[in-house]
């Protein structure tokens, strides 16, 4: 199985967001594919994160590449601004054409959720764990990214990604 951990962090009256995505035991390599390419995801809508660049040359970019591998994109859940508080304007979705306009010192979270079947879902009864209408697994990855004149500023990170130790991977 794989679970998908999002978190966020609060200092010095700034907030940071990220989130991943981790193998629990060792996985099949059709879910092994689905967490690199949704990764890859993550890369190419990073990518996109220049001034000049819009809002929907993200989604465009994130959407591509996995409707191209198969994938779907979940429509419901979308990145957003960053700053003083974690969910500020614009939503950056992970799908769309290319549009609204970007700007060296936005902060933004871009957050793919890519699933191997249909992207529609719903939430359990608890309120909070969402999973998909057709019972496939999904995967999100997320950083929180400065968009610089430079090109993009990745603000969180993750090294690692996904391990499992009876795969070849090593910690």
């Amino acid at each position: 199985d794989i679970i998908s951990i999002d978190t966020g962090a609060a200092y010095a009256g700034w907030v940071g967001d990220n989130a991943w995505t981790f193998y629990v035991g060792c996985v099949p390599d059709e879910v092994r594919g689905l967490c690199e390419v949704t990764r890859d995801c993550l890369r190419a809508g990073i990518e996109q994160a220049v001034p000049g660049n819009h809002l929907g040359d993200i989604g465009h970019a994130v959407q591509e590449l996995a409707e191209t591998n198969g994938y779907g994109v979940v429509r419901e859940y979308v990145g957003h601004g960053v700053g003083h508080v974690m969910h500020e304007d614009p939503n950056v979705a992970n799908y769309g054409k290319r549009g609204r306009g970007l700007q060296a010192g936005m902060v933004i979270a871009i957050e793919p959720m890519i699933t191997l079947g249909s992207y529609e879902n719903h939430t359990l009864s608890n309120g909070w764990t969402v999973v998909t209408d057709d019972g496939l697994q999904a995967a999100h990855y997320e950083n929180t990214v400065a968009v610089t004149k430079d090109g993009p500023v990745i603000l969180t990170s993750d090294d690692e990604g996904p391990w499992c130790p009876l795969q070849g991977g090593e910690k």
